[in-house]
């Protein structure tokens, strides 16, 4: 069997997208390879991953925003990855850095799995120097992934940019999906909202992801605040945690971050996506479906599978005004909104199951 080194600067217990994605993936790569997974040592309690050896490096006490770094030990990294027959990364921080150079002097296959726009990432996620930022890290990530062997990629539009950005490795276009046996709709949404302890009256609007500048909450914090007034018996959920405050108010219940999402996206009547970048956005597809509303900015493959006003809506980035009016909208028409939610889940079903990309992923990494 072969030895699989996977490589990523977002793990648990810090949960977040590639974390879900990876514990999704992991149970079925086990079937052709014994797998190591490098990652932060970050606090909370350590990570138990049936069947995979982790090999946790300790963080240096910098961070810029949400985003975190642990050790460059590159000798740590060319002895792992001279173990391993192929390396499949995330991430373009320390520890993706280190196994792509690691991987290129050793000649093992890396395949790179593009999670997000980088150089985009980095210069949303800072309060200063965000150009200087986000051209330094645009320059990194050409010479990163123009030394791996191939790169996966989650939409043909990212294919494309990375392409016109001087990246000339071979890419394969993966979408990417959710498990809609996981997440799925609620029974009764009432009764989802108890599960929660949460009353079932009250009308539920709801974020899930990290606490980070790029994802722009500040947008979703001043539209609640046009609205709430109008209508008192709705609460905001934000499930995640980061860096981004939030003025006390005891209608915004922050939850920090969850081992399991789903039963706060079964009590939501609407999701809402604010942020400034992103590729695909697995939460919003984990609400769709869970058959929540979603309300969306226009930002990565988003376009590709929510259709503004039939199974979504779509606003503008940084538009408090016009995210508020469409929320006053989904609370006051009420059968528009579960006719979005049902429109949401079926599309999911038919376009995004996470077993048509896991599927295609496995494929690729077997073939090395």
């Amino acid at each position: 069997m072969k030895r699989l080194l996977i490589t990523t600067d977002n793990f648990l217990p810090r949960w977040d997208g590639i974390a879900r994605f990876l514990l999704e993936l992991i149970p079925v790569l086990q079937k052709d390879f014994e797998i190591t997974i490098a990652c932060p040592a970050f606090e909370g309690p350590l990570p138990v991953v049936p069947g995979v050896k982790l090999v946790r490096f300790p963080l240096v006490n910098i961070r810029f925003g949400d985003i975190y770094f642990s050790n460059f030990n590159t000798r740590r990294m060319r002895s792992l990855v001279r173990h391993h027959d192929m390396v499949f990364n995330q991430t373009l921080g320390p520890l993706g850095i280190s196994a792509i150079r690691a991987s290129s002097k050793l000649k093992k296959p890396i395949v790179s799995f593009t999670h997000s726009i980088e150089w985009d990432l980095v210069s949303k996620s800072l309060h200063y120097f965000r150009r200087s930022a986000g051209w330094l890290m645009k320059v990194i990530a050409r010479w990163m992934y123009n030394k791996c062997t191939l790169l996966l990629v989650p939409s043909k539009e990212l294919e494309e940019l990375l392409t016109l950005e001087g990246i000339s490795t071979v890419k394969q276009v993966v979408e990417l999906g959710v498990n809609t046996e996981k997440f799925i709709p609620p029974i009764n949404r009432a009764e989802a909202k108890k599960a929660i302890s949460i009353s079932p009256a009250v009308f539920t609007i709801t974020y899930v992801g990290r606490l980070a500048h790029e994802k722009n909450l500040s947008t979703l914090q001043q539209a609640f605040q046009k609205i709430k007034k109008e209508f008192p018996n709705t609460i905001l959920l934000i499930v995640g945690g980061g860096t981004e405050d939030f003025t006390p108010d005891p209608r915004v219940h922050l939850l920090g971050p969850q081992d399991n999402v789903v039963p706060y996206y079964q009590a939501s009547d609407v999701y809402v996506l604010p942020s400034l970048t992103e590729t695909t956005s697995l939460t919003t597809l984990e609400a769709m479906a869970c058959g929540a509303a979603v309300v969306v900015t226009p930002v990565g493959s988003i376009r590709e599978y929510v259709d503004d006003g039939k199974n979504g809506l779509i606003f503008p980035r940084r538009d408090a005004n016009t995210l508020a009016e469409l929320l006053k909208f989904l609370l006051t028409h009420e059968q528009t909104r579960l006719a979005l939610g049902v429109e949401a889940r079926k599309t999911v079903e038919e376009k995004r199951s996470l077993k048509g990309s896991i599927t295609k992923i496995r494929n690729v990494l077997v073939s090395f």
